[in-house]
């Protein structure tokens, strides 16, 4: 019987081009093939290093069908290294598909462990890291973009999404109507390079960072949102009733809004008791 071949997952430096294991340099040097999300972006990677394995383009738009063929290569007995643009593949990345046909094969996986921007972002925070949730991207549209962050009510410990630099501005102030002005975040961009930045404080604060230079608003980015939640308990009752009874008829948002101007309250504090509620 023949000897299928081994799908290595390969970590790859997320800027800096230090930041490779030579585990990682010698599993490139040695498969046949590399899948890359990009092959011109891995090839300037593979080019610094010496590494001449010919690349096989692996990305969202060709993923399913170019699993197959990966697929057929492996059990022809060839050794495939995949890569992503940046990082750990599979995390927001291409790889899916092929890893998980690979399990229904019977073909060995094996990790090739290195950089990953949710880790690197997360551990320098100084937020909550011993209860985490990686969400992935923030949707663009508006209203999947609130859904996405009513989410982030029901966890503990730190949220952590990535987002591009073109829709921060709008998903920070999504951050501020649904979870609250106070809510305390962590923008975390360039990591690894030249101009890595780390900015903690509000929601509302991060907003004026952003606003006051366009240049806060450029580069790869993580930003992690704290979910530790202020009590509400010092509510009015009456307020608390009439917000209740308001809810069944009117979308959450109107009715904090009312609530709040005949009660004289905070919208954001009726907002986001209204979400803890049935």
């Amino acid at each position: 019987m023949d000897k299928s071949g081994q799908l290595f997952i390969v970590a790859t430096p997320i800027g800096n081009l230090n930041d490779i294991t030579y585990r990682a340099i010698e599993t490139l040097k040695a498969v046949d093939t590399i899948a890359a999300e990009d092959t011109r972006h891995t090839g300037r990677l593979l080019s610094h290093y010496g590494i001449t394995t010919r690349t096989t383009a692996f990305h969202d738009h060709n993923e399913k069908d170019k699993a197959n063929l990966l697929i057929s290569w492996l059990k022809a007995g060839r050794d495939i290294a995949l890569v992503s643009d940046a990082g750990t593949p599979l995390i927001s990345d291409p790889g899916y598909a092929i890893v998980n046909a690979c399990r229904a094969e019977g073909i060995r996986v094996i990790p090739i462990p290195g950089a990953c921007a949710v880790i690197a972002a997360i551990s320098c925070s100084g937020l909550a890291t011993d209860n985490f949730t990686f969400m992935g991207f923030i949707p663009v549209k508006q209203k999947a973009k609130q859904d996405f962050l009513q989410q982030v009510t029901a966890l503990t410990g730190t949220a952590i999404c990535y987002e591009s630099p073109r829709r921060i501005v709008d998903s920070v102030e999504a951050v501020i109507e649904v979870l609250g002005e106070d809510t305390q975040v962590v923008l975390a961009k360039e990591i690894t390079k030249t101009f890595e930045t780390f900015y903690s404080g509000s929601a509302t604060e991060l907003l004026v960072w952003l606003k006051e230079d366009l240049v806060h608003q450029k580069g790869e980015m993580v930003l992690m949102i704290s979910t530790k939640k202020e009590k509400t308990t010092d509510l009015p009752e009456p307020a608390i009733a009439l917000l209740k009874q308001l809810k069944v008829e009117l979308p959450l948002k109107k009715a904090a809004a009312i609530v709040a101007v005949h009660y004289e309250l905070k919208k954001n504090d009726l907002y986001k008791f209204g979400l803890t509620l049935d």
